[in-house]
Order: structure tokens, then C-alpha cells, then sequence
């Protein structure tokens, strides 16, 4: 008589807890590692090639203006780069709309240095260095409207050119950066998992041994 769905369903979860019971305590760590391992791999293999190129400007203050104030405003500048205003100027000299090119542009200052670094990235290397160049552009344009109340204007410092290579992590890097990733989490898994009982182990208590009663009953003699 074979048996139900059911019951060979509950037979096969039943193996399974034993051959998980089993395993060693340690097994998710090799087998996170080997699933990050596989995961880095198949990204770095599968996913497209990715370009960026970088444009930069520099805030100049004009003959009566603090230059300090230079410093000052490039932050300012550096953050109006991403900006809906800004990427709506730039966006027909970048050939991509606003909501694209929102997530293919990023600007960087420094707290050192008056000047503005805009990187386009893309999937085609000609388009990445279109879109730094015209973002940069458009914020140039924006702060020459405003210069003579603000005594600070923008200057193209550098071009982006057509970048040669992917920033794309390569597929070695990409399974090194996957194992490390699956290390981690498998070493995590091991902290917060509940570590199995042992089984408990009967205390042995010594017994009554023979003569126990008449040592007992010295004792009591010498203590009185």
C-alpha cells in the first residue's frame, strides 16, 4: 500500500531535518561563501559595461569679492548640479531626459579647493562624457545669470573626454567581492543562529558505601 501526498511529503521534511541535524554547525559559512562566490560571478559576467566620465569647474571670485566667498559657493554650486533646474537645461544637450538623467549624473566638492566635479555615467562611453559635459555646462550658465550679485562666477576648469575602460568590476574582482560578501553574511548566520543542545548528562551521585553507616556514626561519636 504506497502512501499519501501528504504522508511522503512529511517523510521527505522529516530526511531532510535529519540530514540538516547532521551537518556540522558551521556548514552556512563555506555555503554562503560558494552562493556569493557564484552570485559575483554571474553579475560581473552578465551585467553591461558601465562608462563614466568627469568635467570640472572652478569658482572664481571677481575683483571686489572676498575669494574666500569662492569656497563657499562651489559648495552651493556642486549641489544645484543635480538639481531638476540644472538637468532640465542640460538634458537636451545630454540626449536623455530629466528622470534618467538624474541617475547617470553625480557632482563632488572639495572642502579644500573651490572647484566642481560632475561625472555622467552610461552604458555607451560617448554619452557618459555628453552628459558631465553638459551638466557642468548648464551650472556654469546658471551662475553667470546671478554673478554680478554674487560677485562669484564659474569657469570650465576641464573637458570630460571619451573614457577607454569600464568601471565595471571585472569577473575575478566581481567573485572576490561576492565571497567576501557571502562570508560575511554565512559568519553572521552563525552568531545569531541558537546553537544546538547537548545531550544532558545524568550527575553521577555517588553511593552509599559499605561500612557508610559505621563511619557515619564514628563521626558523630568524635564530634561529641
Amino acid at each position: 500500500m504506497t502512501d499519501s501526498p501528504e504522508q511522503q511529503r512529511h517523510v521527505v521534511v522529516r530526511r531532510l531535518r535529519t540530514a540538516i541535524t547532521r551537518l556540522p554547525h558551521w556548514w552556512p559559512l563555506p555555503v554562503s561563501v560558494l552562493i556569493g562566490t557564484a552570485s559575483g560571478l554571474a553579475y560581473s559576467a552578465l551585467a553591461p559595461d558601465r562608462y563614466e566620465a568627469t568635467s570640472y569647474a572652478m569658482a572664481v571670485a571677481e575683483a571686489e569679492t572676498d575669494p574666500s566667498a569662492a569656497l563657499g559657493y562651489a559648495q552651493s554650486y556642486g549641489r544645484l548640479s543635480t538639481s531638476d533646474a540644472t538637468l532640465s537645461y542640460a538634458q537636451g544637450a545630454a540626449g536623455e531626459p530629466v528622470r534618467e538623467l538624474r541617475s547617470h549624473v553625480r557632482s563632488e566638492t572639495s572642502p579644500d579647493s573651490p572647484m566642481i566635479a560632475v561625472t555622467g555615467t552610461s552604458e555607451d562611453r560617448r554619452k557618459a562624457a555628453d552628459i558631465a559635459n553638459a551638466v557642468i555646462e548648464a551650472v556654469i550658465v546658471s551662475s553667470g545669470h546671478v554673478s554680478k550679485d554674487t560677485g562669484v562666477k564659474l569657469i570650465k576648469f576641464s573637458h570630460a573626454m571619451t573614457p577607454e575602460q569600464p568601471v565595471s568590476p571585472s569577473v575575478p574582482l566581481g567573485g572576490a567581492v561576492g565571497a567576501a560578501s557571502g562570508g560575511l553574511l554565512g559568519g553572521l548566520v552563525l552568531l545569531v543562529r541558537p546553537r544546538r543542545a547537548g545531550r544532558p548528562v545524568a550527575a553521577q551521585v555517588p553511593g552509599p558505601t559499605a561500612g557508610g553507616d559505621n563511619v557515619a556514626q564514628e563521626d558523630r561519636e568524635l564530634v561529641r
